[in-house]
């Protein structure tokens, strides 16, 4: 039972990233490349555990793929500006104060349905963001469609999907670092 489990896990993780479409993943890729040309950001927002690898990706692009790169995960501004504006409103006034027309912003929501990443998507399109949604559960998700590209992860379990948009991430970054090392 117990080797059961852990088999058909990594079964059901494989499956979901087997799917990726790559072609988008090298769209992301590319765009961020020629966004770090011309000198714009990343920007990259999530809740929970999205969050967290908003973080843990922010730094690698930064670090690893040389792309100036930033999240919103400082407890002081998201509290301030949820206090003042609302929880739903708090990634739009993160966007007006820090992003520059022309930025890259990853909105990462698992379920895609939570209304801050949702309005940020909204506002990244009036403002001359460029933007990647990643988002799970439903396909009809109201953050889908929301991105100049978009990856939707086939499941309705958290886990996998957080997973998925982490491998998904991650190796952007390593591609990224591949075709430098390849162009230099």
């Amino acid at each position: 039972m117990k080797i059961n489990f852990f088999e058909d896990y990594f079964k059901s993780i494989n499956e979901i990233v087997n799917e990726t479409e790559s072609i988008r993943l090298a769209q992301i890729a590319d765009l961020i490349i020629s966004g770090s040309k011309a000198n714009k950001k990343v920007i990259l927002v999530g809740n929970g555990g999205s969050a967290a690898m908003a973080s843990h990706v922010a730094v690698d692009f930064t670090k690893a793929a040389k792309i100036r790169a930033v999240n919103f995960n400082e407890a002081d501004l998201i509290t301030c500006f949820a206090n003042d504006y609302g929880y739903d409103q708090w990634v739009v006034e993160a966007l007006k104060a820090y992003a520059d027309a022309g930025d890259i912003v990853i909105f990462i929501s698992s379920s895609g349905k939570s209304a801050n990443i949702i309005n940020g998507a909204i506002y990244a399109k009036v403002a001359g963001l460029k933007s990647v949604s990643l988002s799970g559960f439903d396909s009809n998700n109201s953050l889908r469609n929301l991105g100049d590209i978009e990856l939707w992860a086939n499941s309705k379990n958290y886990n996998f999907v957080e997973m998925t948009h982490h491998i998904w991430l991650l190796s952007i970054v390593d591609y990224i670092i591949e075709k430098s090392i390849l162009n230099n």
